[in-house]
């Protein structure tokens, strides 16, 4: 007999004593709940009525309008007729309700109505009376049969248990039997020992199973001394080449399984090898963000999966106390099903390419257009509005001059910014800024820089209040980079100060050095940025959330100071407004 016989013949005889219990515990419940229905149907629905009758009796002599509840519930009790003597006294009962309705009729003494009233309340004690004895017995004899349907139940249920674990005891064992004796020639093959064979003691699907299983060890143990060499070199060629490589590098199965991570990616994920791989990478993501963030292109349809990925923004990953930039591409992975005859999707190759470097060069990129629109605002919106005003046919000939002169020192003023970026280029490129140091009067200093930005203060309704001692003394300076140094700190606090403020530049000497300084009554710095603000290109937001230029100004102006052999810094609080300062040596 096969195996498949014997635990057909085995569930047909479990099947067979489950069917035989349930239909008899079925057909036991079904006649209990109609004995039960019928308990409440007849005798419990006639007490109801005796109480809503006798309710009604009690109230009738002060309200004789609750006779006619008492008649409606004697013809309902009428219609529900159960019990051997319950015809007489529902007859009875109506008589002596006709009686009772003649004597009120007839306004007859208070002590024959109350004669009749008892005899209706007496009979009625009696109706309700014989249908509770008939509830307390179908109640003893309801008990009565369920314990002996209980007792007939259990003997069938111990019946049935014996029997099926008969067959739980035998019908799994002709089963198991062979399966213990291939799982032991398995573990043996998964040792990489392919001698332990199958004995063949049986013509049943196990005898055949052995026979196929053994003819596959010889050919394992034949293929495994052929090959094992070369899997084992072309294995370690393409670990070598995976874990060399500079990019993170995940595989994944079809069924999203991570089945290799190179060191990069491990890093980058900062989980070792041993907690990725042979895990699905959707409960890899579930305690990693990084991870969650690489597959969320890949959980959109296939149509659209490529264009995903593409749009997908850069990943930001701290690395080495720095923020790189790497960008997501993927492969994937098909290959030819010979026995469907068709390519098939077997995963995916999951890449993370380092882009920090084209990244840079993009923000310098930016970095360059905002730096030339900072530098080149304030001159462009001073020759804009004298040009504006030279427009004005009212304005007298020598206020043109005036304002011509106006234009054409902005241009000039233009023009030297040009040739100061490209100092700033030849810094870079390690060749120096060119400085023509001589002994500089600041007073004429500050009068150009504060002419310069006049328009501007006019414009925003500010004030200047300046400061000069009259003994101050002349500083090695140059002349166009330190008035470029000043221009700039009075054009910040232009943009940063309230309308109708006043504006602050004083000049002290200090020991062997001249102090320039510029105050303005501005949002203020918090102390955490007044490196930050001399750094190229950094942008620090006020409270208003204004983001200036790209703050190539503040680090070109400490490039002149501090060529110059001076000093460049910030005093400023939040609330407190800014001051700007500068050291310049003293001519000698």
């Amino acid at each position: 007999m096969s195996i498949k016989t014997k635990i057909t013949l085995g569930l047909l005889a479990m099947l067979a004593l489950v069917s035989v219990l349930g239909g008899y515990a079925f057909y036991t419940v079904q006649r209990l709940d109609r004995g039960s229905r019928n308990i409440l149907r007849d005798n419990f629905y006639s007490v109801e009525l005796g109480q809503q009758m006798l309710q009604a009796l009690d109230g009738v002599e002060a309200t004789p309008a609750r006779l006619d509840v008492f008649r409606r519930s004697l013809t309902r009790e009428a219609g529900n007729i159960t019990e051997p003597g319950e015809r007489e006294i529902v007859d009875s009962l109506t008589q002596n309700l006709a009686a009772y309705q003649g004597l009120l009729d007839a306004n007859a003494p208070v002590a024959a109505r109350h004669t009749a009233l008892s005899l209706l309340r007496a009979q009625t004690h009696r109706m309700v009376r014989l249908n509770t004895d008939a509830l307390a017995r179908k109640n003893g004899q309801a008990n009565r049969s369920a314990e002996r349907v209980g007792r007939y139940l259990l003997t069938f249920i111990v019946i049935s248990l014996l029997l099926g674990l008969m067959l739980v005891l035998s019908v799994p064992e002709a089963a198991v039997g062979p399966v213990r004796k291939l799982q032991s020639s398995l573990q043996h093959a998964a040792d990489h020992d392919f001698r332990a064979t199958i004995p063949l003691e049986s013509h049943d699907e196990f005898g055949q199973l052995g026979r196929v299983f053994n003819r596959m060890l010889v050919q394992l143990q034949e293929y495994r001394r052929s090959t094992l060499a070369e899997l084992l070199t072309e294995r370690n060629r393409v670990a070598s080449i995976v874990s060399g490589l500079d990019e993170g590098l995940l595989l994944l199965d079809e069924n999203r399984r991570v089945l290799l991570a190179n060191p990069v990616a491990c890093e980058l994920l900062s989980l070792p090898a041993e907690r990725l791989v042979g895990r699905p990478a959707a409960e890899v993501a579930l305690e990693n963000d990084l991870l969650r963030e690489i597959l969320n292109p890949l959980d959109v349809d296939a149509a659209r999966r490529e264009q995903a990925v593409a749009d997908a923004p850069l990943l930001r990953i701290a690395q080495h106390g720095e923020e790189a930039f790497y960008r997501l591409a993927v492969q994937e992975l098909v290959s030819y099903n010979e026995v469907l005859d068709k390519m098939e999707f077997v995963g995916q190759i999951l890449t993370l390419r380092n882009v920090s470097d084209f990244k840079k060069l993009d923000q310098v990129k930016s970095n360059f257009l905002a730096t030339v629109s900072h530098e080149l605002k304030t001159p462009l919106s001073s020759i804009h509005l004298n040009a504006k005003l030279l427009q004005d046919e009212r304005l007298p000939a020598d206020e043109r001059v005036r304002v011509a002169g106006f234009i054409r020192q902005e241009t000039q003023r233009l023009q030297r910014m040009v040739a100061e970026l490209l100092d700033v280029s030849r810094l870079d490129a390690g060749a120096g800024i060119q400085l023509d140091v001589q002994a500089t009067s600041l007073a004429d200093v500050i009068g150009y820089a504060t002419a310069t930005v006049q328009a501007q203060l006019t414009d925003r309704q500010l004030r200047l209040d300046v400061q000069l001692p009259a003994d101050l003394p002349l500083a090695r300076a140059d002349v166009e980079k330190t008035t470029w140094v000043l221009i700039n700190l009075l054009a910040n606090a232009i943009r940063y100060s309230p309308v109708g403020e006043t504006l602050t530049v004083r000049a002290q000497t200090v020991g062997p050095q001249v102090r320039v300084s510029v105050q303005d009554r501005g949002p203020g710095i918090a102390a955490e940025h007044h490196d930050k603000i001399f750094q190229r290109f950094a942008q620090i937001p006020d409270k208003a959330g204004y983001r200036g230029g790209s703050g190539l100004g503040l680090s070109i102006a400490r490039e002149f100071i501090t060529t110059q052999g001076g000093r460049l810094w910030v005093e400023s609080e939040l609330g407190s407004g800014s001051t700007f300062l500068f050291t310049l040596p003293a001519a000698v």
